[in-house]
């Protein structure tokens, strides 16, 4: 019932043309309708009632070039082109020609890409993920590519493998986009949002070229798997936390994409990934004992990690945090972290 609700309402909100109910009316050839002058209908006033055949609409398409009529058209093909592989194909075709020519800077009337994504949506067919997700990633104003992405949350199918497979197959750029649909889908699970975390952080740590995109999805992925506490990703966690340090003592990258995968080793990490961090944290200690220097924020970081994870070999190296001329803040926090501590 939600669906059908759902469908109706963004039906309603994204279609700027409306479409009555059709009666059950035989089925109409294009050679029925008197397209003449003289005719009760007009090409700027077409009416559709009694037409059930998805391939006669279809045909009727080219006979109808203004867009009311088109849209009118293809919200009819929509409803009555239900479980058509051949309409669905024809309709994925029509939305691909449209995005490819807007790509290329030619006018598009965007009351045709409404209708066919409503239409697309109402013939609900998993096939159409790859069209809806190139439409998302084209460029259109903002309310055409909110309707790409409401049609494939409600299409049925699924939808984490299409993610999954862009990440692994598209260009940088629509990786990044995949997983910024996914990780914020409501159709997925949190275990499958996981997932997708999971496959973003390693697809960015082995990609051979690295540009913005692929950076950004890693750090989002990060971010994500924090959030998720996801412990599945605890290796590649560990290997996200050497990279950021790398890039970090070499400026590469901002303080905060470090703080984040210190904090990621904590919501995900193990025993393995308790032991990274008392080594850190050792060594933060000893400059600390030698000549007082030391980074609030990451020696804080670090500190929460090791509360998180819980693994009593921190056990020493937090209580000496609370003997050494660290801020209040850090104490406070090492005692916190050694009465979270798993005997």
């Amino acid at each position: 019932m939600k669906k059908h609700i759902a469908l109706f309402s963004l039906l309603v909100f994204l279609t700027s043309t409306v479409y009555c109910d059709l009666p059950d009316e035989p089925d109409l050839n294009e050679a029925d309708i008197d397209t003449s002058e003289s005719s009760e209908f007009t090409r700027n006033a077409i009416d559709i009632k009694g037409i059930t055949d998805p391939f006669a609409l279809w045909r009727l398409l080219s006979n109808y070039p203004d867009s009311a009529s088109e849209a009118n058209i293809l919200t009819a093909i929509g409803v009555y082109g239900r479980g058509n592989r051949a309409i669905v194909s024809n309709m994925n075709d029509y939305l691909m020609e449209k995005n490819n020519l807007f790509r290329e800077g030619e006018h598009v009337d965007y009351t045709l890409v409404s209708a066919c994504i409503s239409a697309i949506m109402e013939l609900g067919n998993s096939s159409s993920y790859y069209v809806l997700f190139h439409t998302y990633c084209s460029g259109y104003p903002e309310v055409i590519a909110f309707e790409a992405y409401g049609a494939m949350e409600i299409i049925p199918g699924n939808l984490l493998q299409f993610f999954l497979s862009t990440i692994e197959n598209n260009p940088p750029v629509e990786k990044y986009t995949a997983f910024r649909a996914g990780i914020n889908s409501s159709r997925l699970t949190v275990p499958e949002r996981g997932r997708l975390a999971e496959f973003a952080l390693e697809k960015g740590l082995n990609a051979e070229e690295v540009n913005t995109d692929i950076n950004d999805m890693r750090y989002a992925a990060v971010v994500a798997l924090t959030s998720l506490r996801w412990t599945r990703a605890n290796s590649l966690a560990i290997r996200n936390f050497y990279r950021m340090q790398s890039e970090y003592q070499t400026n590469a990258v901002p303080k905060e994409r470090f703080i984040e995968a210190i904090a990621c080793l904590g919501a995900t990490g193990n025993s393995q990934a308790a032991l990274v961090l008392v080594l850190q944290i050792g060594l933060i200690n000893a400059r600390t004992e030698v000549n007082g220097s030391y980074d609030t924020e990451i020696t804080l970081a670090i500190v929460r990690a090791l509360g998180s994870i819980g693994d009593n070999a921190a056990f020493d190296h937090l209580l000496y945090v609370t003997n050494l001329a660290y801020t209040e803040e850090i104490h406070i926090a090492a005692r916190e972290a050694i009465d979270r501590l798993k005997w």
